[in-house]
């Protein structure tokens, strides 16, 4: 027995060696781990929500809509972190709406949509993603998007690949535009410049021709279709950091590109972006947007 006992005991020390060494070469893997945890009682609490009439509110225009649950899911997001994390930094939607600062420094710094896809959260309309982004030195070390009426979980770490439910997902890595199918979203916009300008890109993109242009209603989902390879590229002007900070992590770590809708780098608070499953495509959807001004997440323009 003494023996068993010396050899368990020696198992269980290794095991332990192991883990801290793990940790000590890769400090952000318990950050995210806890964050899969979190995103799924976030998603639980939508869904339990779903169940229950939906009071709605509105914030800066009639279509741009906030929920009690928005406010609760984040609340419960941010406080089960700095419990955990006391020195961390954060940017979320509902924080932001409320006055908090929206500035990315070299902090460690979760960004946090609490309910991407409101409006679909509202109707009833499937695709409603809880999506955390985690940044150290302004980079993404590690993307969650937790498509809870669906139940996947969309997980993806800096180097080490991109998941659904623990499955790997690659994009389609399509190169032929013409033989793609592209996500966006329509929006309201009060001004006529930017509303005739959404809508000419639309007729723009499906004239290229594409097989067709799909709106799902959730960016986050929409990154992460594109990182399933179901779809083969999404753009969007007047995006925010929260809308796709878990996302990018997911699209770039299952291969595919991120760039401004101008052609250059990806700018986390930049506010356009398009995903693609290939440069190719991106280049191409780049050139043929008509652009119109959004401002940055970190400025007050």
């Amino acid at each position: 027995m003494r023996g068993r006992f010396t050899v368990n005991l020696q198992v269980r020390r290794a095991h332990h060696q192991l883990l801290f060494c793990i940790n000590m070469s890769d400090p952000w893997q318990e950050c995210m781990e806890f964050c899969k945890e979190l995103t799924k009682q976030a998603g639980k609490m939508i869904c339990e929500a779903l169940q229950k009439d939906i009071a709605v509110m509105q914030k800066s225009s009639p279509v741009d809509l906030v929920t009690e649950t928005d406010q609760k899911v984040e609340q419960l997001i941010i406080s089960s972190i700095k419990e955990k994390y006391p020195t961390h930094s954060f940017i979320g939607e509902e924080s932001v709406a409320a006055g908090a600062p929206s500035v990315l420094t070299d902090n460690p710094t979760w960004i946090i949509d609490p309910v991407d896809g409101t409006t679909n959260f509202v109707h009833r309309f499937p695709f409603v993603s809880v999506s955390v982004g985690f940044t150290v030195h302004k980079e993404i070390e590690f993307g969650i998007v937790y498509s809870c009426m669906e139940d996947k979980m969309y997980t993806a770490r800096r180097g080490k690949g991109a998941f659904c439910n623990g499955v790997p997902i690659k994009v389609s890595g399509l190169e032929d535009i013409s033989q793609s199918l592209v996500l966006t979203e329509v929006g309201f916009k009060q001004d006529a410049e930017h509303f005739t300008a959404m809508m000419d890109n639309i007729r723009t993109i499906l004239t290229i021709p594409v097989h067709g242009i799909r709106c799902p209603g959730s960016a986050a989902v929409n990154m992460c279709l594109v990182a399933s390879g179901v779809a083969d590229a999404y753009y969007h002007m007047g995006i925010h950091c929260w809308d796709m900070a878990g996302g990018a992590a997911i699209v770039t770590e299952a291969g595919g590109v991120i760039v401004d809708i101008s052609g250059g780098p990806f700018d986390l608070m930049s506010r356009r972006l398009i995903v693609a499953s290939s440069r190719t495509i991106a280049e191409r959807i780049s050139k043929a947007l008509t652009q119109f001004p959004v401002g940055r997440d970190d400025k007050d323009d």
